[in-house]
């Protein structure tokens, strides 16, 4: 991490840059922005080491709201573009913001890639289950059977989870929030931009104009608690308004149970952020039979790729009698051409 900045401490305020945000009133990228641009200072980065790389969408606008260096880059290329910025400059805090589209449509190999390297970047997805930018078409996050533009019909594909599909390329880390949820948003994005790797998190976020409360079951103030697990580490898997449920296994499956009548904290699974399986396997539920996990699946160290290219490109140059670019032209067997 680089060190802040000699002119003092940052606020929320150095972080907002000049530009009007141009997204539809009531959309939730409002909501996500404001905690990014709360949490920015506490991260004792300084804004000229900071970089937000986006690709197409709604949520690819971000970089022109923050008052930080960024890049509005290609559809789906994001991850690309901010791999080769981290392991030309290591030295950078490096952000990517892309969305359900962007990132796991056109974009999917090149964010299964970034995951799979573990470079040391951030990757916010936006996931709306829609296409908001092109006016409301099905996107790869989209439940079957959703009727849009693109599938009056109603849509005949199966869906892709983000948190699944990170967890398979083995991210090193994986966390899932929501973007009304402001408190719990910056708790993630900070654990995320404390980790050493890729860290993956994925955002629900509302389009409320063409696919308005699409995750209200688990956002109502009614209903969330009925419908939404929050992950904590070493802590049992408990939910529900009265706190009251939990989740354990099943023989190979999970299942929801009621506490109490000889059943126990004890009884339930506990969370373990290093436990893949389980977290494959808490990715997987989703109401109405089971809760929607919030918070971080996994959380496990292994060594970066920027780190160990640069190790590489160290261990290279040592062994060089000369680094200078003549001696390197006409060092070995050469000849002139006349």
């Amino acid at each position: 991490m680089s060190e802040q900045s000699a002119a003092g401490k940052l606020t929320r305020k150095d972080f907002v840059s000049d530009q009007d945000v141009r997204w539809c009133p009531g959309c939730g990228d409002y909501s996500i922005l404001a905690q990014v641009q709360r949490l920015m200072p506490e991260l004792g980065v300084a804004r000229e080491n900071t970089v937000f790389v986006s690709g197409i969408g709604c949520s690819s606008r971000f970089p022109y709201y923050m008052d930080t260096y960024g890049f509005h880059s290609i559809h789906g290329r994001a991850p690309a573009i901010a791999t080769g910025l981290k392991a030309s400059r290591p030295d950078l805090s490096v952000w990517v913001v892309t969305g359900d589209g962007d990132g796991l449509s056109i974009g999917g190999n090149h964010l299964l890639h970034a995951l799979r390297r573990n470079v040391d970047i951030n990757i916010l997805l936006f996931n709306n289950q829609i296409y908001g930018l092109t006016k409301g078409q099905y996107s790869p996050t989209s439940e079957r059977g959703k009727v849009t533009k693109s599938t009056p019909l109603g849509s005949v594909d199966f869906p892709l989870h983000p948190i699944t599909v990170a967890l398979g390329a083995e991210a090193t880390f994986v966390a899932r929030s929501v973007d009304v949820e402001a408190k719990h948003l910056q708790s993630v994005i900070r654990s995320a931009s404390e980790h050493r790797g890729t860290s993956f998190v994925e955002i629900l976020q509302n389009c409320n104009i063409f696919n308005d409360g699409a995750f209200a079951t688990i956002t109502d103030k009614d209903r969330k608690a009925e419908n939404q697990l929050i992950l904590e580490h070493g802590k049992p898997l408990i939910f529900g308004k009265e706190r009251n449920k939990g989740i354990r296994m099943a023989g190979h499956r999970l299942e929801v149970v009621e506490l109490g009548n000889g059943i126990g904290d004890s009884d339930l699974l506990v969370h373990d952020r290093e436990d893949a399986a389980l977290a494959f396997l808490l990715s997987t539920l989703q109401p109405p039979n089971f809760p929607a996990p919030v918070g971080v699946f996994r959380a496990i160290e292994r060594p970066t790729y920027d780190a160990s290219m640069t190790a590489q490109v160290a261990e290279a140059k040592a062994k060089l009698a000369s680094t200078d670019l003549d001696d390197l032209f006409n060092q070995g067997d050469t000849w002139d051409v006349e």
